[in-house]
Parts: structure tokens; sequence; C-alpha cells
């Protein structure tokens, strides 16, 4: 086994999976509220749109706050702060379940509660994905990247797929310690977190210079690799924090990352109620939502593996995006559960398969401090979705009865992304360390 394989091997046994724990227990917590709706908004009197803003507000705290802990995560290193995040996020995620018992002790209503918390676990997780994804960079060479982020961004349909099932189940303990369901689905679901922080502390490595479980020979070879990537890209050009959020080339991630979480969120928050009206128990509903997350983590793999092994980017990106809209869209037509329900599946597959290759292409032009910047204004832009696209479900849904139309909705906000990455440029060149293509060990060149 030569060196390169077996350093990038190590630690990628190191971090990666580890990394898809965490970020598995950070979605889960951030989108079962859409499980919790099956029982919370009867019980605290929410209507679809104001469970819908409520869902939503989440991602403008998080887009406040996203870049200056990302900035912060590159001065005190990954380990400090991303034990941090979760740590406030657990407490915050535990709170949820106890809406009604802060309503009364605060004189607020419901919905208030709701919002407020919605708020600070938005404000308490922001930098985590923005912050993996940095620290990513600092451990993968580019022609690693695109394989490695599908990997880490598996956890998300990842889950729904194993925690739409629990979370169902864990809607069955109605009336267990005078409880409701979704109340402890909120608290047992929060509990991982504060775990994993402590955990984090203790086992992350912020640098490879500081990976004392490789060996000398692998840590040189990683810092060494790492730093001519970096002294590539900024012969061509470096950037300053301020240039990177402000440059075109990010803004226009920004809006391509837009499109893909509009349709990601918008349906993960109303597809159990979406199922549940197909006449399913809860439990039934949390295995039926999993099916389009299945799909989804195989496309996360297999696309990202094919993006990496051509260096193409744009067009992995929009084909993946056009399917999502496409199968959104026409399960907008569609009543039959079954026929809808292969449609999800068929976006479900284009929505997760370009979510990690929009991630490679700000990784090849920025590095540094710019790179923090740039890709937590890009996650902080591009999360502004999480807030439209639930919205805009749950006040269609109100108006028109239906969720069709809000369907229909989402499919739109896809094709924007579309257009956006058909117009954005993109040098793949910069992705390697002499201006052309890497090429794997056994894979023939192409000229």
């Amino acid at each position: 086994m030569d060196l390169e394989t077996r350093t990038m091997k190590r630690v990628m046994l190191r971090l990666v999976p580890f990394l898809i724990l965490c970020y598995f227990i950070a979605y889960l917590d951030r989108v079962n509220v859409g499980f919790a709706a099956l029982q919370m908004n009867k019980a605290l009197g929410f209507s679809a749109s104001a469970f819908g803003f409520g869902a939503g507000i989440f991602f403008i705290a998080y887009f406040f706050f996203e870049v200056p802990s990302n900035l912060l995560l590159e001065r005190f290193g990954a380990r400090k702060w991303i034990a941090r995040i979760m740590f406030t996020w657990g407490v915050l995620a535990a709170l949820m379940a106890y809406i009604p018992h802060i309503a009364q002790a605060t004189g607020l209503s419901n919905a208030y509660v709701f919002y407020g918390l919605r708020v600070l676990l938005g404000v308490a997780e922001a930098g985590f994905f923005p912050g993996i994804i940095y620290l990513l960079t600092l451990w993968f060479p580019a022609k690693y990247r695109g394989r490695v982020v599908g990997y880490f961004m598996a956890a998300i349909p990842l889950s729904t797929v194993i925690g739409g099932p629990i979370s169902g189940a864990l809607l069955q303990m109605d009336g267990i310690g005078g409880m409701q369901g979704w109340q402890w689905l909120y608290l047992i679901e929060a509990l991982p977190a504060l775990v994993l922080a402590f955990v984090v502390f203790f086992y992350l490595t912020d640098k490879p210079q500081n990976a004392h479980w490789l060996a000398d020979d692998e840590r040189n070879w990683l810092v060494d690799r790492q730093a001519q990537e970096r002294a590539h890209r900024e012969a061509v050009h470096s950037f300053s924090v301020k240039e990177a959020i402000f440059n075109p080339r990010v803004l226009a991630i920004a809006l391509i990352y837009f499109g893909a979480n509009a349709t990601n969120y918008g349906l993960s928050f109303f597809l159990p109620q979406i199922v549940k009206a197909f006449g399913l128990s809860n439990l039934q509903t949390g295995f039926v939502t999993s099916l389009p997350y299945a799909v989804g983590v195989i496309s996360m793999v297999l696309w990202g593996r094919h993006s990496d092994r051509t260096l193409e980017r744009r067009w992995h990106v929009a084909i993946a995006l056009m399917v999502a809209a496409g199968g959104i869209a026409a399960s907008a037509g569609l009543d039959n559960p079954v026929l809808k329900m292969i449609a999800l599946s068929i976006a479900g597959f284009g929505i997760f398969g370009c979510l990690p290759i929009i991630w490679t292409l700000p990784a090849s032009f920025l590095s540094g401090a710019a790179a923090a910047g740039g890709i937590a204004a890009i996650n902080s832009l591009g999360n502004l979705a999480g807030f439209f696209g639930p919205y805009a479900m749950g006040w269609i849904k109100d108006s028109t009865g239906g969720f069709g139309a809000g369907l229909l909705c989402l499919a739109g906000a896809g094709m924007v992304g579309v257009a956006a990455v058909l117009l954005l440029h993109h040098d793949s060149a910069l992705e390697t360390i002499s201006g052309t293509r890497d090429v794997e060990e056994g894979e023939p060149a192409r000229s």
C-alpha cells in the first residue's frame, strides 16, 4: 500500500464515521420537529402556517450567526468550538419538550415559546455544518472531497432513514410519565448531542500537524500535500475574508444551495404530514417517510464518487437538481400513495445527490480564513431556504387545503438552482496541484 493510500485510509477511518455520527444527531435534532408535529400541532393549537413559520425561523437565526461562528471556529479550533455547539444545541433541543411548561411559567403563548426556542436553537447550531466542511478541507486533498463530503452528508438522509422509524416509535410513548409522545421525542433525541459534546472535545483533532495518531511519514505527506494545493490556489488569487464573502462566485453558489435546500427542508418538515394523510399510523408513517431518504443515501455516495473520478462538478449539480425538481413536481399531481412515494423517492436521489458536490465548488478557489468565511456565507445564505421552504409550504397548505401547490413552489426553487449552476464558472484545474486532473491509481488518463 503506497503512502498516499495508507494515509488517506487512516484519516478517513479516524474522522469520517465519527463526523457522520455527529451530523446525524445534529440533523435529527433540527428536523425532528416534522415528526413532533403529528401530535404537537394539535396539542399546542398550531395551524400549518404557524408550524411552518416556527420550523423555518431556526434558519433566520442561523443566517445571522453562521459566519461569526465559523470564523471563531477557525480561530479557536474545531475541537473546542464544535463541542461547545453540540452542548448548547443539546440543551435547547431538550427544552423543546417543555414548551407548555415554559409558556405557563412566562405567560407567553405556546406559539411564541416555540418560535423563541427555534430561534435559540438556530443560534446554538450556527457554524456546525460549515465548520465541519471547513475541517474536511484541512484534512482531505481536493480529489477526495466530493466523496468525503458525500459520506459526511449522508447523515442527512440517514437521520430520517433511521430516525424516522425511531421518531414514530417515540410518539407511541404518549402518557408515560405524564408526558405526551412528542415531548419524549424531543427529550430522548436531544441526549446524544450532550454526550457527544464531551467526546468531540477529547477525540477530534484540529489539523493534520497535530495528528499524533498518524505515522511521521503519513503526517508529513498530508501536511505537504495540503500546503502545495493551497499554494497553487493562492498563486491564482488569494482572497481576504471580506473578499470571499462578497465574491460573485460565492454568492452564486449560495443561490444554488438555496435552491437545493428549499427542496430539502420544504419536503423534510412536511413529508411526515403528507404521508400521515395516506391513513397510516405514526409508526408506519416513520417507515414510509424514510423511503426517499434511503434513495438519497445511495445517491450521495455514488454521485459524489462519480464527480470525483471525473473532477466534473457543474453538470453533476445541475442534473441532480433537475431530477429533484422533476420528482417533486410530478408528486404534486399524483394522488395514489404508491406513485406519489415513487416520485418523491426519485426526487430524493436528486436532492441529496447534489448537496455534497455543491461543497466542492468553494473549496476549489478558497483557502484558510477566506474558506471559513466563504463556506459559512454560502451555508447561511443558502439555509435561508430553510425558512422559505417550510413557511411557503405551511402558508399554501392553509390557503389551498392541500400540499400540491406548495410542492410545485419547491420544484420551482430547485430550478432556480439549476439556472445558477449552469451560469457559474468553475475551473476544475484549481482542484489539483499541477493544474491538470489527478489520475487515481488504476484509472486511465483522460485527454
